[in-house]
Order: structure tokens, then C-alpha cells, then sequence
């Protein structure tokens, strides 16, 4: 924020909120407002930067989760969407039974006892280099979750839009020292940026969009799995997007809504899927089948695919009575 003062008090109220969330949950089906949904966590930022200084990334990661143990959470893993059709998933949660994926609990009590699932905007990165505005960005993600909240499957999920923050929106921006602010949510589309990727992936990377899924763990580090469904427990979700790429809101590459659509799959618990294969013939990269959760962008899609709602009904057609 470009004022100190306003910005303190912005989280002052959202932390005095998030406490008495804690305390006594909405209920259930009733529509949240952002002060409500929002949680805030103290991280000692100086160990883990120094961390990261010293030692890389892998350095900065067991420093990240060193500090958010003491809250009983951790960053299970990094899902990237590359420009050039190529991404990739990074797990930090090596667990004995490779249990890889991992699911938000109905009426989890550490979520402040809902059942619907959280989103949130950053209203402070919504504009880009390449000179979209908030309004277009905005709208571009608004669709997107529009388009998962309306799959049919899934009638007992409901989607919650708890508005475009009036903050600096990012949780692990504020972990790398890069803005951001130490507030969560369930989903966070946490603006556009360049320096949280240059960071994390270093300078001209090929990365779009990135999701950082955080767990919930015992006090003995172990991921719980309180309902008992074989995945690990979700606490929230972190989505950014590249700064340092032209975007598009016409349908052009690189489009907004695409890559929304994509990233908030992830924020909705799918993983990636699909082959990627090049034609040696023109070099052009295909993907079997070409779906939303590609790990890669291979052009515009707007659109859920078959084998998305496969992926999304799994997780999502018996909510909440999973």
C-alpha cells in the first residue's frame, strides 16, 4: 500500500476479525464478507530470507516450513503452468505413502467451521505491464471461478467471492519479502507480479502461473487427514501470475482467463494431467487429451473440458458430505 498508516489498520481489522472467526464461526451457507474469512499468521521473515540468501531455494523451503510448523501448517507443494506448453508440480511433502494430493474438509473447525470455499482477489497487483486494467483482470478471474462454480456435478459446493482486498494480497510474497501480506484465505488469486517469479524460478523463466497449496500438520509435523478421505488436509491456496508476460483479455495469447481457469483448478484441488508430445516435424507441442489442467498453456480455453469435470466431480460430488 502507498500508505503505511492505512495499511496497518487494514490489518489490524482483518486480524481482530480473523480472531473472533476463530472463536465463533458464521454459519454455514451464510454469504462471508472478507474480514470474516480472512486469517493472519506471524512468520519470522528475517530467518527464512536469510535462509533463502544462503542456501537457494530448498534452503528457503524447509526455512518456510520451519516457521509455519509452530501454526500447524505447510507448504505442501508448487504447481507451475509454462508458457511454452511445459510446467511442472514440485512436492516439499514427502510422505511414506506418496500421497500427493490433498483436499479442503467441510466444516473444518481450523477453516473457522464453513462449508463453502473462500475466494479472494488482490485489488493492489490487478493491473499489468502490459496495460490491462484491475476491471479487466478482475473480471477475467471472476469468469473463471464463475465457470468451476457452475459445473453441474457439483451443486453442494458453493463458491464465495469475499471480494478484491484492499490490501496488498499474498502470502508467500510476504514469506520472500516481496509485498504481499501475511493473510489467507481458502483461494487467493494474489495478483500479478514479476519479482516472486524471478525469485522462485529466476529471471526469464517460462512460468505463467504458479499455486502454492499449504496443508494442515499435527504437532508432530505429520499432514492430517481429519475426515479420514486418504488426502491430507487443505488450509489455502496461493495463485500468482506473471507479470513479466503480455496478457490478453480478447482471446489473444496470453489470455487471462485461460490461465485463471487453469490455476484455480489447482486452487479447487486438481493436480495436472494430460501427455505432452512434440510433432518433430514443426516442433508444435500437443497434449493428449488437451484439457484446462494441461500443464502447460497450448492457447485459449475458456471452457471445461470432460476430463476436467472428471476431475472436478471426484472431489467435489458428494461435498460436504464427503
Amino acid at each position: 500500500m502507498k500508505t503505511k498508516s492505512i495499511f496497518m489498520a487494514v490489518l489490524l481489522v482483518l486480524g481482530v476479525a480473523a480472531c473472533q472467526n476463530d472463536e465463533s464461526p458464521a454459519p454455514q451457507n451464510e454469504r462471508s464478507t472478507m474480514d470474516q474469512r480472512m486469517t493472519r499468521l506471524d512468520v519470522d521473515i528475517q530467518s527464512v530470507e536469510n535462509a533463502r540468501k544462503a542456501g537457494g531455494i530448498e534452503a528457503w523451503m524447509a526455512s518456510v516450513n520451519e516457521s509455519l510448523a509452530q501454526h500447524n501448517i505447510l507448504l505442501e507443494k508448487i504447481e507451475y503452468y509454462g508458457a511454452d506448453g511445459a510446467g511442472n508440480t514440485v512436492f516439499f511433502n514427502n510422505r511414506g505413502n506418496k500421497q500427493l494430493a490433498s483436499d479442503f474438509v467441510p466444516g473444518d473447525a481450523r477453516r473457522g467451521g464453513f462449508t463453502d470455499i473462500a475466494y479472494a482477489r488482490d485489488g493492489i497487483e490487478a493491473t499489468t505491464s502490459s496495460g490491462l486494467t484491475k476491471v479487466q483482470t478482475d473480471g477475467a478471474i471472476l469468469s473463471a471461478m464463475n465457470s468451476w462454480d457452475n459445473v453441474s456435478c457439483s451443486k453442494g459446493l458453493i463458491l464465495t467471492d469475499i471480494g478484491s482486498s484492499p490490501f496488498d494480497l499474498g502470502f508467500v510474497q510476504a514469506l520472500i519479502g516481496a509485498g504481499g501480506s501475511f493473510f489467507f484465505t481458502d483461494i487467493m488469486h494474489s495478483g500479478f507480479t514479476s519479482s516472486l517469479f524471478d525469485i522462485v524460478f529466476g529471471p526469464g523463466s517460462n512460468v505463467l502461473g504458479v499455486s502454492f497449496t499449504f496443508i494442515w500438520i499435527d504437532g508432530s509435523g505429520n499432514p492430517t487427514d481429519i475426515d479420514n478421505n486418504g488426502k491430507s488436509d487443505a488450509a489455502f491456496r496461493d495463485i500468482y501470475y506473471n507479470d513479466a508476460f503480455s496478457w490478453a483479455i480478447d482471446g489473444s495469447d496470453f489470455d487471462v482467463e485461460t490461465v485463471a481457469l487453469h490455476e484455480a483448478g489447482h486452487g479447487l484441488s486438481q493436480g495436472h494431467f494430460g501427455k505432452l508430445f512434440r510433432t518433430d516435424k514443426n516442433g508444435k507441442l500437443h497434449f493428449a487429451p488437451r484439457a484446462v489442467m494441461n500443464a502447460g498453456y497450448t492457447g485459449v480455453q475458456t471452457s471445461i473440458n470432460a476430463t476436467d469435470k472428471g476431475g472436478h466431480c471426484s472431489n467435489w460430488a458428494q461435498w460436504p458430505n464427503n
